[in-house]
């Protein structure tokens, strides 16, 4: 972590909040930009200029983001869940349709995903509301269930499951931390248990189908296993250094769908080979690993909750994204971060980084103070 030297006209003051970067987060985000637009200009040239602007529109909000002050975000956390609410709503109600979902708002010609955007502002919203509570009381546990309960609602009828699983995860993952015991999960667990067979019969076909082809692969239908197996094939073609830039056979020939965004990890180790994807994983490693190093660096409530749900936010898109494509788990409609195609994503993970920095660079003014 370090300073980087302004010009002397600027007051210390300003120095301090605007040239700050947190290059263990930085870095690996420009890694993993670095590969996504590797991989766009492979699959087509459009995407590469679109996905370029993304990545340099990203960069300048990180910048932005990092520099504003944590502590007092903290006093934003009900317009923020309000916010989210309402933009959630507007989607249902004036969203443009795409292969039969509705989750994209047309805004200044750009088409905006909120369920992205809205992931970091809610967790760093539900960080703000648990720290200013200092027990384990069930009812705080499920009033953040019962907050996040119409968010969740919102994503489903969208439709996106793997949106709506990921906010669950990450919820349940930041109460976890805050500490409350297992019979509370326990408790919470029972109606979702009881309501299993109401919500499979709820689920539309292709994601019940996604399901079955996971649980017997071999006895799904071609139609419902065709994805899973073009992306195990991509995967396993590229073999150790790959097939060079556009010389995937499965991508550049459109065996593989969604290559650019759902299986971009598929058509990245097709061309890139064993060597690549290992790298892109690594790249991950460190980036999480310097989330927990921040964790570990504070004993804020609000901080190490955001941190949490950071953590969380970051490996379960990772997971859920690498794992669909090599089989280890069904197929949801989950991004790879900082390297799907798609500025809605970019920009969610860029402000969560933003706010990770912003989170350091106040641990780091602290840590001034008290030795001074």
């Amino acid at each position: 972590m370090f300073q980087l030297q302004p010009p002397a006209c600027l007051t210390p003051a300003m120095k301090k909040q605007i040239f700050f970067v947190d290059w263990w987060l930085f870095i690996p985000m420009l890694v993993l930009l670095t590969f996504s637009l590797i991989i766009m200009s492979s699959i087509n040239v459009s995407l590469f200029k679109s996905q370029l602007f993304s990545a340099v529109l990203v960069i300048i909000i990180f910048f932005i983001v990092a520099n504003l002050s944590f502590e007092r975000l903290k006093s934003f956390s009900l317009p923020i869940y309000i916010f989210s609410l309402i933009v959630l709503g507007i989607v249902l109600l004036l969203g443009i349709e795409s292969h039969g979902a509705v989750r994209w708002v047309s805004l200044f010609g750009a088409s905006i995903q909120f369920s992205e955007i809205c992931k970091p502002l809610l967790v760093l919203a539900m960080a703000a509301f648990l720290s200013q509570h200092t027990n384990t009381e069930g009812k705080y546990m499920f009033l953040v269930l019962i907050l996040i309960l119409p968010i969740l609602l919102f994503i489903y009828l969208q439709p996106d499951l793997g949106d709506a699983i990921i906010y669950l995860a990450v919820t349940l993952f930041v109460l976890v931390m805050y500490g409350y015991s297992l019979r509370w999960f326990l408790l919470a667990s029972l109606p979702v248990l009881v309501a299993l067979p109401l919500f499979w019969s709820r689920l539309h076909d292709y994601q019940r189908e996604r399901i079955l082809t996971f649980l017997h692969p071999t006895s799904a239908s071609t139609a419902a296993s065709y994805n899973s197996i073009q992306a195990l094939i991509a995967v396993g073609s590229g073999m150790l250094w790959g097939k060079g830039l556009n010389g995937g056979t499965q991508s550049s020939l459109r065996f593989l769908p969604e290559r650019h965004s759902d299986f971009i990890f598929a058509t990245l180790t097709e061309e890139l080979g064993f060597i690549g994807g290992v790298i892109i994983i690594m790249t991950y490693l460190v980036l999480l690993y310097r989330i927990y190093i921040l964790f570990k660096s504070t004993d804020d409530a609000y901080a190490r909750l955001f941190l949490s749900g950071a953590f969380a936010l970051i490996l379960i898109h990772v997971f859920l994204n690498i794992g669909m494509n090599i089989g280890l788990v069904p197929i949801v409609g989950v991004t790879l971060p900082f390297v799907s195609f798609g500025g809605s994503s970019l920009i969610a993970n860029g402000i969560l980084l933003g706010l990770a920095t912003a989170l350091a660079k106040n641990t780091r003014n602290k840590q001034v103070l008290e030795i001074s």
